[in-house]
């Protein structure tokens, strides 16, 4: 892992270096040679890293050697970082403010460029300085190496686009069918001893090492058909480390109830529980038990014994004096895989996608019984071996040393370390920097691209790469490697949007970062002190149970590059203690590069944040907060500024235009942001943007965003949502937008909100939106038909048209050829749907079924044919008060065209339609519909539930019918 940290030292000082070239004024001079021979210091030690860091695990010397080279290694970055933003902030310098904020900087501004250059002088000294300092300190450690008698290995350049492959989701689970089927009869069964008493519970244990599927069983019965049937309620809870009895029972709550309880008191959760399983049959399943604690288990115990007969708590863990303090019925212990269950799932995953070589499989089954029945073993394992494709290579990975392992609980690690051996650095360093997490937290996939981003990870070589894109393919290659579990895909089943990791997987992150991370469990009265093993940690979480009070003072933690307080529910404030005891405990951490202050109920910043200049990411979500002090805009350095669900805030910073390095500013959900500053449009580094809020007039005017700021965010990806459109009546401030040449977004939504409920935009033909989108929303559009431009998206899958009050005709939809879902609602001036919805205009159609001509349609594979909607496969119609028809239309059109409508439609949902006569017989009879719900649609509901009553035959093709 030290490889990482110098690659990111090389890769920081080659960037400065070009940097102060295309500069007019170098910032440090005379530092040439000194540059130079660190840079060449640290690429000497770079080629017997590899070697290192194999033996670090069995030398306790070499183990030491590195701990001092990787502290040294991220001292020079800390300095580097300095030199960085001091660079920054001459270019912010040389900058032409917005008219609002160069109005307030216009006076005296030779005192300020003053001010600056002596701060400059006394800056270009440190750091010449202290690069001869670290040049004297990586001699030594360099010279120490040699002693050693490392392999040299000259690495060679790294691929700057990783391979990928598809990740394998295995759905065959292998030598459990016995565990599986005893289990699932302990659970169905009604008659124990533990039944004789009323007062007692049924709890089955499943015990068993890391790695050995204790929760993969666990799942399997839970999602027994059988199982399902049996009980009246079945709850699942992740319960891990640390055991917060408030979590665990709001977990349960929820899981019931399917919402969070309101009150954060144990006891009154649990009575709530309590009442909520009064003679239920209930099964509940506590995965993943480490406390040994009686007094945390015996409230829950007391408010589970009033169950229905046969209720039943199926637990797993790996520590069998767990399951003898909650006093298990039954334990089950759970062993190895067999030798050929073990090779079955090993090489059902080494093998995908190539045929079975057969000396290969020789090799294969032994490096199988190398994983000594552990199924997480064979996966990983297997999952490495995907990668390897010569005999060679295999035979290299069954004689490594790396299996020789002593260690307790070390039956994984051979397997995993070879795995991370086998990755680049940058993705050693990806991998390991996820021991930051606690166990069995769901991780967001793009919150951790923005972090790899933020500590340096993920810097590329071509610089039409975005890093967010290195990023993704290092991710998706983690999970391809089994390095992640418990994938959860977007609706395509490409993307990955969150995971956990295995807890074994989680530990061997942690033992790969021994001293440089720590998680601390933080209660009342705790002090944050880094103890002398981890003087020089470098990421730090803090998990505040309960109503901890945030730890004062913070101590020992000026080296720290990432801080989490994490906090659960009902914590208090940390700003209110943290001011008043401790006020500069927040700027002493100077080095941060990442901050994550979320749901920590923060109505303001804590003294000491704006100080934080080398902060790459600040996460300051599920707050309060009603504004951000100006002082925020001194972090030259910020990549993500997270605001999400801040529902309080008011307003963001004149100085925004001063973030010159933001690529990420996420303030979706803040419904009481009413407007941006003008400079959010010079921030053309934006990748994200999640909103977009036009100013409507005012004495701000001129310090608020117009429409046209938009015009240099080019690089904006994902989804955009922009409001206040209906202050926008220039056509012209329209085009300067440049919408059209946004050609990475993916999705649009449309706010055409004004105080005015008639007036604002009319005209929306300049808006001229890229093909490539994906998603499209329209909202309260005032104008009485739709742009032209809506059929020349061509790539549109998702539709939603939402209170356009004023339209009276629908788009022809009918020739969107990738539109899977559409959704129309509050449409209240349309009467006559006629054929518009099926992608064919009044002017073309005779309303008896013919046609004269055939418009807004799709050929198939002849002229002769024509599909309309060809994709489409959700329909949802609401609140259009004024719609009576649907018009029917014909099979064929008088050119004898054969038509077809909705050929994959699968979901049709209509409510609140009230004056709606019937829908077309032939779409719902010749679309293969699934689902069919009608709500609060007063005459359809009565015609249509005459229908089921008199002539089921034309709808019992559909297997959901709802009306009501």
């Amino acid at each position: 892992m030290s490889d990482a940290i110098i690659t990111v030292v090389l890769t920081q000082l080659t960037s400065i270096m070009e940097r102060e070239i295309q500069q007019e004024v170098r910032l440090v001079v005379g530092v040439d040679k000194d540059i130079e021979k660190l840079k060449k210091t640290l690429q000497a030690i770079v080629h017997v890293l590899n070697d290192a860091d194999k033996r670090q695990i069995k030398e306790e010397a070499v183990k030491d050697w590195l701990e001092k080279l990787k502290d040294a290694s991220h001292d020079v970055d800390d300095l580097l970082d300095e030199w960085n933003t001091a660079m920054l902030k001459q270019q912010i310098n040389r900058i032409q403010s917005p008219p609002i904020t160069k109005k307030k900087n216009k006076v005296f501004p030779f005192i300020k460029f003053s001010c600056f250059s002596f701060n400059q002088l006394a800056l270009r000294h440190d750091i010449a300085v202290k690069i001869k300092g670290f040049n004297e300190r990586l001699d030594l450690i360099a010279n120490e190496k040699d002693k050693y008698n490392f392999n040299v290995t000259m690495a060679g350049e790294e691929p700057e686009r990783y391979r990928t492959i598809s990740c394998i989701d295995v759905k065959e689970v292998r030598g459990r069918e016995q565990d599986k089927n005893t289990l699932v009869s302990k659970l169905l069964c009604e008659s124990s001893q533990a039944q004789a008493d009323d007062r007692s519970l049924h709890i089955i244990s499943v015990v068993g090492m890391g790695g050995m599927g204790k929760t993969t069983l666990a799942q399997l019965a839970y999602n027994c058909d059988e199982v399902k049937t049996h009980f009246d309620r079945i709850i699942w809870v992740c319960v891990s480390e640390p055991f917060d009895e408030i979590r665990v029972a709001k977990a349960i709550y929820e899981d019931i109830h399917g919402c969070a309880p309101n009150n954060f008191e144990l006891n009154t959760i649990l009575r709530h529980v309590r009442h909520s399983i009064v003679g239920k049959k209930f099964l509940l399943v506590l995965d993943d038990v480490w406390t040994e604690d009686p007094k945390k288990w015996e409230p829950f115990r007391n408010s589970l014994t009033n169950g229905g007969r046969g209720s039943k708590i199926l637990v797993t863990t790996r520590n069998e004096r767990v399951a003898k303090m909650m006093e298990s019925t039954d334990i089950l212990p759970l062993r190895e895989l067999s030798d050929q269950d073990c090779w079955f799932l090993f090489s059902q995953i080494a093998f995908f996608g190539k045929s079975r070589d057969e000396k290969l499989e020789e090799i294969g089954r032994k490096i199988a019984d190398k994983c000594k029945g552990l199924p997480l073993a064979a996966k990983t394992i297997g999952s490495l071996m995907r990668f390897k494709t010569t005999a060679e290579e295999w035979q290299n990975v069954l004689n490594s040393e790396t299996w020789e392992l002593k260690e307790a609980e070390k039956g994984l690690f051979p397997p995993l370390l070879l795995s991370y051996y086998d990755l680049t650095s940058a993705m050693k360093r990806c991998f390991s920097y996820c021991a930051v997490f606690p166990k069995d937290h769901k991780i967001e996939a793009d919150n951790l691209i923005k972090l790899w981003m933020a500590h340096g990870y993920l810097n590329t070589k071509k610089e039409t790469v975005d890093m967010e894109v290195t990023g993704r393919e290092y991710l998706q290659n983690l999970a391809m490697r089994s390095f992640f579990q418990d994938l959860e895909k977007d609706k395509n089943g490409d993307v990955i949007i969150r995971f956990k990791m295995h807890d074994m997987v989680h530990d061997f992150a942690k033992f790969l970062t021994k001293n440089e991370f720590f998680i601390m469990e933080v209660k009342s009265g705790t002090e944050l002190k880094i103890d002398s093993t981890c003087k020089d940690a470098r990421h730090s979480t803090l998990v505040r149970v309960e109503e901890a009070p945030f730890p004062t003072p913070i101590c020992n933690t000026e080296k720290l590059h990432s801080f989490w307080v994490q906090s659960f529910y009902d914590s208090p404030p940390i700003v209110s203690e943290i001011d008043i005891v401790a006020p500069d405990s927040f700027s002493r951490l100077r080095c941060l590069k990442s901050l994550d202050l979320s749901r920590n109920r923060l109505d303001r910043l804590p003294q000491g944040v704006g100080e934080l200049i080398k902060l790459r990411y600040l996460n300051l979500s599920h707050n309060p907060l009603s504004e951000l002090p100006e002082k925020v805009c001194d972090l030259c350095n910020l990549q993500t500024l997270k605001l999400v669900a801040c529902d309080q805030l008011r307003r963001l910073p004149q100085g925004m235009w001063k973030l010159i390095s933001l690529r990420h500013l996420e303030i979706d959900r803040t419904d009481s942001l009413r407007m941006l500053p003008k400079g959010i449009g010079s921030l053309n580094s934006l990748r994200t943007l999640t909103k977009f809020v036009i100013g409507g007039g005012g004495d701000s005017e001129e310090a608020t965003c117009k429409l046209a700021d938009l015009k240099n965010l080019n690089f904006l990806k994902g989804h955009l949502k922009i409001e206040g459109l209906g202050y926008v009546a220039d056509a012209g401030e329209v085009e300067k937008a440049e919408l059209k040449n946004k050609k990475d977004l993916l999705g649009l939504h449309l706010y055409f909100n004004s105080p005015v409920p008639a007036g604002g935009m009319t005209d929306v033909e300049a808006l001229q939106l890229h093909p490539n989108l994906q998603y499209l929303q329209i909202k309260f559009y005032v104008g009485t038909q739709f742009p032209n431009w809506l059929m020349s998206l061509t790539n549109l899958q998702e539709l939603c048209l939402q209170e356009c009050q004023n339209c009276v005709g629908l788009p022809y939809l009918g020739k969107l050829p990738a539109l899977e879902k559409l959704q129309i609602e509050g449409m209240h001036s349309l009467k006559y749907a006629s054929l518009e919805l099926l992608g064919r205009g009044t002017d073309n159609v005779n309303h008896n079924g013919g046609s004269t001509m055939m418009h807004g349609a799709m050929a198939a594979s002849s002229s002769s044919v024509i599909i309309l909607f060809p994709k489409l496969k959700k329909l949802k119609i609401v609140c259009m008060n004024s719609w009576e028809e649907w018009d029917e239309i014909s099979a064929r059109g008088e050119a004898q065209e054969e038509i077809k409508i909705m050929p994959y439609l699968r979901c049709l949902k209509l409510s609140h339609c009230d004056k709606l006569k019937a829908l077309p017989n032939r779409l719902l009879q010749m679309a293969p519909l699934k689902k069919l719900r009608i709500h609060n649609c007063t005459i359809l509901r009565r015609r249509y539930q005459k229908l089921i009553g008199e002539d089921w035959s034309k709808i019992s093709h559909i297997r959901k019918v709802r009306i009501s």
